[in-house]
């Protein structure tokens, strides 16, 4: 059995070619990934539950929006955003905005948008994005009445 791929036969490339490829790629983006972790290591540092709080201004709408763009701004860490939403609600911001915040910043993130777009395309990334924020705001709001119509 040989591992020489011929053209137009169906046949895969041997295991080694495709591990090489891999990983040069991964090489090429990782100055780019290196970025992306430090700008959001440094926002989860530099921004506080306080300075948070101070966006928001207590209209259903106007909340659920500021909280949608705060999170996508504010990427990080799933964990982290359930801590800093329990930090939020405790200092009485809206279920609007902590649940919006919460869900644009595991699905939005404007700080991985060169990689993003870098790995999956401009026009995936921008469909996605659209879409998640969209989406965001409405779960958001149709999880706030929910909540409030079980209460």
């Amino acid at each position: 059995m040989q591992n020489k791929q011929h053209k137009g036969s169906g046949q895969r490339p041997p295991f080694w070619r495709v591990l090489q490829k891999s990983a040069l790629s991964f090489f090429a983006m990782a100055p780019l990934l290196l970025g992306v972790i430090g700008l959001v290591g440094l926002f989860q540092v530099l921004v506080t539950p306080k300075m948070l709080a101070s966006l928001f201004q207590g209209n259903p709408l106007t909340d659920t929006l500021i909280g949608t763009l705060t999170g996508a701004a504010a990427a990080g860490n799933p964990v982290v955003s359930y801590l800093l939403g329990g930090e939020l609600l405790a200092q009485g911001i809206s279920l609007y905005a902590v649940s919006a915040f919460i869900l644009s910043w595991v699905t939005l993130g404007f700080i991985q948008l060169p990689a993003e777009i870098e790995v999956f395309g401009g026009r995936f990334t921008l469909y996605r994005n659209i879409l998640a924020f969209v989406f965001t705001m409405l779960i958001a709001v149709l999880t706030t009445l929910t909540l409030q119509v079980l209460s």
